[in-house]
């Protein structure tokens, strides 16, 4: 087990999304880039999840041109993205041809490593998104959505990276999203995976629950060859355990990362002023930087929970606060038990806003809850509480196909809808998967400078994972 730890920093993209909202600017990573390149990274997490999205509704950003500018600023270190398997970046399924499109794109802009998931953990949903990363010379990293129910366990995510492997995968991530994956059921978890799969095992997870960087340590022992972690001013809390203190604390053993402290240092002086910036602007609201061992009830990531604070907030009902974390836990059993990360963490979350604020369960059901029911995100895991899915969707008949083989391709649609707005085959695919939101930024990106405002904040957030 002589082999040193490879490290994967967050902090262009998780650390601030679970911390901040994912409101950190291009202009705040840049000045940082030229130590984060040398540091010596096996990769950087700077794109996909919530960013894309963030960036055109909050930021007036083009998330495309932030990708080409890292790529230039950093042109040593491998570039990673988050990547919602048939979802791609937004909050429904795409069209294979839309799939395959984004993927082909976010490589050629400059993305090295995807990392790949469903909500579901429903292989279906995986299939064209690992099959377009090989096709055009991408890293295949397919995740394995962590969670704990009655029917998740070790043999559960062992079986399910065996076919991630078969499906292609060249590494496997353990997607711990909500840091529920203890310590010694990380060492257990790793150890199996290891006996089950010859390809290297990249462990994700937070520090809500205050267990990250035990459960890094013992994942370390059993051999775990990648681990997620964030530069110091954004780590902990909801983000990930601090690069720097796993760093020193593997340093002179068998794990030794390599990775120079020094460097490390100067790379955070920059984003301690970047994260001060973020708290004056509001962005960073300190619940997020508490321990909370009632994430292991509520199971709660960290994406999820600053979002149900804005929704509280928007309601006037920030006092209902941990109401609505106990009814997280209940629909989730009445939904079948899928795992909470996006798209399902915000469709339980909401859907327990809503039945705690009406006062009555299911008095109101959204869009999104009607469709999990109905089976468009997929086959949840465990079994759905029939009376909830009468009352949601009545006698509609639910699907049992891959959800993607119902839609019929959309890339040319969206192109011809598109129109005068869209000015490259990226700005095809910003427009396809948030229509409202890329019309109205590429319209005012393409103004001519003097009609320009700034960007407004056009609509609600919702930054999962």
């Amino acid at each position: 087990m002589a082999n040193k730890l490879l490290i994967t920093d967050t902090i262009l993209r998780d650390a601030h999304q679970s911390q901040a909202a994912t409101r950190m600017r291009l202009e705040d990573m840049l000045p940082a880039c030229k130590a984060l390149n040398e540091i010596g990274y096996w990769s950087v997490e700077c794109w996909g999840g919530a960013t894309f999205d963030s960036c055109m509704r909050f930021l007036g950003e083009d998330p495309w041109e932030r990708l080409r500018a890292i790529r230039r600023a950093m042109p040593d270190t491998k570039l990673q993205m988050l990547f919602r398997g048939q979802n791609i970046l937004g909050y429904r399924h795409y069209a294979d041809d839309v799939v395959e499109e984004f993927v082909r794109l976010s490589i050629k802009n400059g993305i090295d490593v995807i990392r790949i998931f469903d909500a579901l953990n429903d292989t279906r949903n995986l299939e064209k998104a690992i099959s377009a990363t090989k096709k055009y010379g991408g890293i295949c990293e397919a995740a394995l959505s962590y969670t704990i129910s009655p029917v998740h366990n070790e043999e559960y995510f062992v079986d399910l990276a065996v076919k991630l492997v078969n499906m292609g995968a060249d590494t496997i991530c353990i997607k711990d999203m909500a840091n529920l994956l203890l310590p010694y059921d990380a060492y257990s978890l790793v150890k199996a995976l290891k006996a089950k799969v010859d390809v290297p095992i990249h462990l994700h997870t937070h520090n809500t629950t205050g267990t990250g960087d035990m459960t890094y340590l013992m994942a370390c022992q059993a051999g775990v060859d990648i681990i997620d972690t964030a530069l110091s001013p954004l780590a902990n809390g909801t983000s990930q355990p601090s690069t720097e203190a796993m760093v020193a604390t593997l340093k002179g053993t068998e794990r030794d990362t390599g990775l120079d402290l020094g460097k490390l240092a100067e790379a955070a002086v920059h984003f301690r002023a970047v994260a001060q910036k973020l708290k004056e602007q509001g962005s960073l609201d300190p619940k997020v930087l508490n321990v909370d061992p009632n994430t292991l009830l509520y199971q709660v990531p960290g994406g999820m929970l600053s979002n149900l604070i804005s929704q509280l907030k928007q309601a006037k009902a920030e006092d209902k606060y941990y109401e609505v974390l106990a009814e997280v836990p209940r629909v989730r059993e009445d939904f079948g038990y899928p795992p909470l990360v996006t798209p399902t963490s915000q469709i339980v979350g909401s859907q327990a806003v809503l039945n705690v604020l009406s006062g009555e369960r299911y008095k109101m059901v959204t869009k999104e809850s009607k469709g999990l029911l109905r089976g468009e995100y997929g086959q949840v895991p465990g079994k759905v509480n029939e009376e909830v899915r009468k009352k949601a969707i009545g006698d509609e008949e639910v699907i049992t196909c891959r959800p993607a083989d119902l839609i019929e391709p959309e890339l040319e649609k969206q192109k011809a809808e598109a129109g005068e707005l869209a000015k490259c085959p990226e700005d095809v695919l910003s427009y396809a998967l948030f229509p409202q939101v890329a019309a109205k930024f590429l319209a005012e990106k393409y103004k001519p400078a003097e009609e320009t405002p700034a960007v407004r904040e056009l609509f609600v957030e919702d930054a999962g994972n």
